[in-house]
């Protein structure tokens, strides 16, 4: 078994391409007849046989035509992969279950265009793009999720049978893709501001209503704290400030792994986390997220968003 992974790797150049733009040289593209080939070279083969029983002459120049016409459309299709430059783009992170897509730039150099290009991930779905003659096409190669973490999809197939579909050319590139897939969210309501309590003795001075002053902003702070007047008289400085508010501690929430229902299996306790994180985000709630082993301070924004639901694709992942 380990001989075969590793004649497959040396055969089909199945090694990651780290350097970049991908380049399809000769060495990178297999070529093979089609069943339909097949049937196209069976029946010349037929056709040659009655040619000479029968000292056809017009049948011989038809026989040679149409083999002629079956080795350009053999050169053709190898030429339609050879020399396209490919360079991955990043994949946007996706819920469990969602359609993952992973952007792949194509450069065509040539002037002629490249025509009805198949790219898939295996069993996967694919989809079919033409480049155009000296053009940039960006194709989004989709991969179905199923469940959470980081998704490696593998190698992508980029196989073509243009123009008469005699020949299947096909080619394995590699990039060094990955997508976080996170849990899929389960709605239910947000635990109560009882559960805020341990918010309250960690962070009792950050609530939203009262003034308190001014600090150093941090990438989670919304931009609607700026404290603009305040940056505008110290224009000098580069540094930004917000405004901290005290005694609204009860807007502040601990999604806490302990508050979700412990009959319930991990993945779903990870989910019912999730929708919580997606609801207090819509809804504009400071909110910290506690997991067994792992900590996450209230804050605010998009990139905390993320934060939170990275923790919890990866939970109990091997570092």
């Amino acid at each position: 078994m380990i001989r075969l992974a590793a004649l497959q790797r040396w055969l089909f150049r199945l090694a990651r391409d780290e350097q970049l733009p991908i380049v399809l040289g000769q060495r990178r593209i297999f070529i093979v007849p089609t069943r339909a080939g097949v049937l196209f070279a069976g029946v010349l083969a037929v056709m040659l046989i009655g040619a000479i029983n029968y000292n056809l002459s017009l049948g011989h120049a038809l026989i040679f035509l149409l083999a002629g016409l079956g080795v350009v459309a053999m050169v053709h299709t190898f030429h339609n992969l050879f020399g396209l430059r490919l360079t991955p783009g990043r994949a946007e992170a996706v819920f469990a279950g969602d359609l993952a897509r992973f952007p792949l730039q194509l450069d065509n150099a040539r002037r002629q265009s490249r025509r009805a290009l198949e790219f898939s991930f295996g069993e996967q779905p694919g989809v079919t793009v033409d480049v155009p003659s000296e053009g940039r096409v960006i194709v989004a190669v989709p991969y179905s999720t199923a469940r959470r973490g980081r998704l490696d999809p593998g190698r992508v197939t980029l196989a073509t049978r243009y123009p008469l579909g005699l020949f299947h050319a096909w080619s394995y590139p590699h990039p060094l893709w990955s997508c976080m897939v996170y849990p899929r969210p389960l709605r239910t309501p947000l635990p109560g501001p009882s559960a805020g309590a341990q918010a309250d003795h960690h962070h009792g001075d950050s609530g939203q209503e009262d003034f308190a002053g001014l600090r150093a902003r941090q990438p989670s702070d919304p931009t609607r704290h700026i404290a603009w007047k305040a940056v505008a008289r110290r224009s000098d400085e580069q540094l930004l400030l917000v405004k901290q508010f005290a005694g609204g501690a009860s807007d502040e929430l601990w999604l806490d792994w302990s508050l979700t229902p412990p009959e319930c299996g991990q993945e779903d306790r990870l989910s019912i986390l999730t929708g919580w994180v997606m609801t207090a985000d819509e809804q504009q709630v400071r909110y910290g997220l506690t997991l067994p082993g792992l900590q996450i301070a209230p804050a605010q924004g998009s990139a905390h968003r993320t934060n939170c639901l990275q923790a919890l694709a990866l939970y109990g992942a091997a570092p």
